[in-house]
């Protein structure tokens, strides 16, 4: 099959190298990382040509998007990953199709997914918030453990971890930030031991975010390439 999308593979060799060496850096075993790839407005046929080079974790943050593209690679069994901002109002239709969802930031999103029918339960990370903007998302980190409780009591969902986005360099360092959030992955951990996951790190600060210990790195133009124009 001819390729689709020229340099795909090259450029998914060089992060998967990349990834390698900052987790040796920090004497950090690679498989302890998950490598998402976020393909949002990519076509599908280039998440199909992702799955021929190996990869089933594929990240998506528009939910319209990404329930188009499951539906149509559904034959594939991959991993989908939900990472944007979800409305209550789509939360029972991403939880037919997100296997994970990154970006649990409120109370009534819970609830909303609290109602959905799910074969099995939804991987689920809090977000907590890094900056002083609340328009950046996720949850405040004093609202960390209660969110989590709500969480912890959703037959739906199962807690694995906390999710966050690294501030703007010109806010603040990303290794600072990603310290602050391991913090906040200790807090999660005193009230549900298994919910170790740290989701953070992307194509600029991915190996700030593993030498921090994030378990899940969120990698788009790295891999993928530029982004056609949104439709």
């Amino acid at each position: 099959m001819p390729e689709q999308h020229p340099g795909l593979a090259e450029r998914l060799a060089t992060v998967r190298e990349g990834v390698s060496a900052a987790c040796l850096d920090v004497s950090r075993d690679p498989e302890e990382v998950t490598l998402i790839v976020v393909t949002k407005f990519h076509p599908a046929s280039l998440v199909a040509e992702l799955a021929e080079l190996g990869v089933r974790d594929v990240g998506e943050n528009r939910h319209q998007e990404a329930q188009a593209k499951a539906a149509e690679l559904a034959a594939l069994d991959l991993h989908w990953h939900f990472i944007g901002q979800l409305q209550t109002k789509k939360a029972r239709q991403a939880a037919q199709y997100a296997r994970s969802i990154h970006s649990i930031d409120r109370e009534r999103l819970v609830d909303a997914l609290a109602t959905a029918e799910v074969e099995r339960p939804i991987d689920a990370f809090v977000q907590v918030n890094l900056t002083e903007d609340p328009g950046r998302g996720g949850a405040a980190p004093e609202d960390l453990e209660r969110l989590a409780e709500r969480v912890l009591e959703t037959q739906t969902l199962r807690l694995r971890g906390i999710m966050a986005v690294a501030p703007l360099p010109e806010e603040e360092h990303a290794a600072s930030a990603f310290a602050r959030l391991a913090g906040y992955s200790e807090r999660l951990r005193s009230l549900a031991p298994d919910a170790a996951a740290i989701s953070a790190g992307m194509t600029h600060d991915y190996a700030e975010a593993i030498a921090a210990g994030a378990t899940h790195l969120r990698i788009g133009s790295a891999i993928t390439g530029k982004r056609p124009d949104p439709r």
